[in-house]
């Protein structure tokens, strides 16, 4: 390789250097947040906490309520977010950001990892019975098959 060229981008080398968790409030999630957390400060890695506002079926949907409910909840997790952090202040050193959007939580997922290029996806196991029928998120990304992808329960 020539002196004046860039090494390719190439994932998961020398371990990873930024880890993509799906928060929703869940207990589940907040545990994936904490072990994703844990690996981001061992690694010195960047800790990306993304929050998919879910999209509900127009037939569903009640206006506006809704829709400030989804922001509501983002804003609650990101304050939760700011309090863990400023309570581990001076202990532990983590570089993390919150990501936010709209859409479906496993579309949501791969668009936030290759956005940032993620070398590691991190998710809560799923609580909800229905996803026995139609697959959990984090089965899904395991599925992918583009990132090493952890599951916590």
């Amino acid at each position: 390789m020539a002196d004046n060229q860039q090494p390719a981008f190439e994932r998961g080398t020398d371990g990873p250097k930024v880890i993509v968790v799906g928060v929703d409030g869940s207990d589940s999630s907040w545990r994936a947040a904490a072990y994703a957390a844990g690996l981001a400060r061992r690694q010195g890695a960047k800790l990306a906490l993304v929050y998919i506002q879910p999209l509900l079926p127009a037939g569903a949907t009640m206006g506006a309520p809704v829709v400030d409910t989804t922001h509501e909840v983002a804003e609650e997790l990101m304050a939760e977010i700011r309090r863990s952090t400023e309570r581990l202040q001076g202990l532990y050193r983590i570089r993390w950001e919150f990501h936010t959007l709209r859409g479906d939580p496993y579309a949501g997922m791969v668009q936030m990892a290759d956005e940032l290029q993620a070398d590691a996806v991190v998710v809560g196991a799923s609580e909800s019975a229905g996803h026995r029928i139609m697959g959990s998120v984090a089965v899904r990304l395991v599925k992918t098959g583009r990132w090493p992808v952890t599951v916590v329960p």
